[in-house]
């Protein structure tokens, strides 16, 4: 069993990595914020492998705050590490503002002057990270992180507010501090020969770039492309994006065109890998009768019974396959077939159906021609 403090544990940072730390059935967890009795700390700081402090001021009331906050309670924990005689490893988690000379800036370097001092004396081991702006689930809004806030205000179909769209910024994901920070649980720490850490990726963004991202982001629902996945700080954006959705806002109806076969609606659209669609088929009801150049498809019965049939548009060779939902089995539909799919059930039939690109009026490649 590892025994970890975390210090700053009900903070943005502080909850992701104690939810991930909880994961771990050999860890014994001690999370410390600043309404905890010192006497958790007391008794954390002698029995812990590892601390993560996390601790920390940066948008107080008062601008002396800054001192109390960062450089003074890193002396407080740093003493009772030293009173208790252990000498755990100890990552701290400081900002690229240490850099700068303002009074968080200054406060910050303070503390990582504080923690090397303790190293080079303890011969304990010792992690700076110097993190940019931090993006992620829990993150509190109008507080310190743009990213933060215009999620929030996307997620609540609320203006955003950009005064320089060209102004860039360098962010990094929660999920990646989270990741680096637990894999110091792994490691020797024989030889630490750098203090001072950076956590990759960092992601250098404009405001006005996120700004249409999470613009696009709100649309999604109303049938607009989902992000290109492809792209990690896409997808990572778009995680926090939900993250701040109320749970009212989680649920959502899609377009259903209704007719006399039933219904159908799009599920999802991509930019790069086509669309979903979803069909409900009355029973002796038969769909499509069409054919493709160039575009593809995939079927899946979900759910009751049917015949997918195919007639090649150069030989005039027919063929078919009848498929149950129970089997979930997968049909692909290549180009130069018209093909069609009949409900060959007594209930609805419901059809899970993808296309490699996302339906274009204007050039349909779509031919009708009965199978």
């Amino acid at each position: 069993m590892t025994t970890v403090l975390v210090t700053g544990a009900k903070g943005f940072i502080g909850k992701n990595l104690c939810l991930a730390l909880k994961r771990d059935p050999d860890i014994s967890l001690f999370e410390y914020d600043v309404d905890s009795e010192i006497s958790i700390l007391e008794d954390a700081v002698g029995k812990a492998v590892v601390i993560f402090h996390l601790a920390g001021i940066n948008r107080p009331e008062k601008v002396e705050d800054f001192e109390v906050g960062n450089h003074g309670f890193t002396i407080t924990l740093l003493d009772l590490i030293k009173k208790s005689g252990n000498k755990p490893v100890i990552a701290i988690t400081s900002s690229t503002q240490a850099l700068l000379d303002n009074p968080y800036g200054a406060s910050k370097r303070l503390a990582e002057n504080e923690i090397c001092a303790f190293g080079q004396e303890s011969g304990a081991p010792v992690y700076i990270y110097r993190l940019a702006n931090v993006f992620g689930k829990w993150c509190r809004p109008f507080y310190n992180s743009v990213i933060a806030t215009f999620c929030h205000q996307a997620a609540h179909n609320q203006p955003l507010r950009v005064d320089d769209p060209t102004k860039e910024i360098d962010f990094i994901y929660i999920d990646d501090i989270v990741r680096e920070l637990s894999s110091l649980l792994q490691k020797d720490h024989k030889t630490v020969p750098d203090k001072l850490y950076s956590i990759q990726p960092v992601y250098k963004k404009s405001l006005g770039d996120i700004s249409k991202l999470l613009d696009r982001f709100s649309k999604v629902k109303f049938g607009e492309p989902l992000p290109d996945f492809s792209d990690e700080f896409q997808k990572k954006l778009y995680s926090t994006y939900l993250s701040y959705l109320e749970k009212s806002s989680l649920v959502y109806s899609a377009d259903k065109k209704s007719d006399n076969r039933g219904y159908l609606y799009e599920l999802l659209k991509t930019d790069t890998a086509g669309q979903i669609f979803v069909s409900r088929t009355l029973s002796g009801i038969t769909r499509g009768n069409h054919y493709h150049d160039s575009k593809v498809e995939k079927f899946c019965v979900v759910d009751g019974s049917a015949r997918i049939s195919f007639r090649s548009m150069i030989s005039g060779e027919i063929f078919f396959f009848d498929v149950e939902g129970t089997e979930c089995k997968v049909v692909d539909i290549p180009p130069g077939f018209t093909h069609n799919i009949k409900n060959t059930g007594t209930h609805d039939l419901l059809t899970l159906f993808w296309v490699n690109e996302v339906f274009n009026a204007d050039k349909p490649d779509t031919y009708f021609s009965e199978v």
